[in-house]
């Protein structure tokens, strides 16, 4: 497993928009969906608004791999289902103020069942 680049978590953490494209069962890549991403620290953050039910969100479950696009960077990643409750908070936070400028969509970020899908992208060792 690679880490992330300073320069990789600063233009991907910067970028208002986020292209997600979960792997398939074969390997494929699903078309990109643009969501919201938010950095804490070294890691990075998405979140289904749409709960579970999210199609990328459930995509991205079955397969826990696919690739991004932000900021210039396209990466590789593995999603990785974030269970510590403390760090909620400091990704609302995040998403609050990077977002802020698009109040009504945020508290739906927020709710208890956005926070439920909360992925850490977790970057594999392919780039472009």
């Amino acid at each position: 497993m690679t880490a992330w680049t300073n320069d990789e978590l600063t233009r991907i953490g910067e970028a208002q928009e986020l292209q997600i494209a979960p792997a398939r069962r074969d390997g494929s890549l699903r078309n990109p969906v643009t969501i919201w991403v938010v950095r804490v620290g070294d890691d990075l953050y998405v979140r289904s608004w749409r709960g579970r039910g999210g199609a990328w969100y459930r995509a991205a479950q079955a397969s826990h791999e696919g690739r991004i696009g932000a900021g210039g960077v396209e990466k590789d990643v593995t999603f990785v289902e974030e269970t510590d409750p403390g760090i909620n908070d400091e990704i609302d936070a995040a998403y609050r103020t990077k977002y802020r400028r698009s109040s009504s969509y945020v508290p739906p970020m927020l709710s208890p069942e956005a926070r439920e899908t909360t992925l850490r992208l977790v970057p594999g060792s392919t780039s472009a």
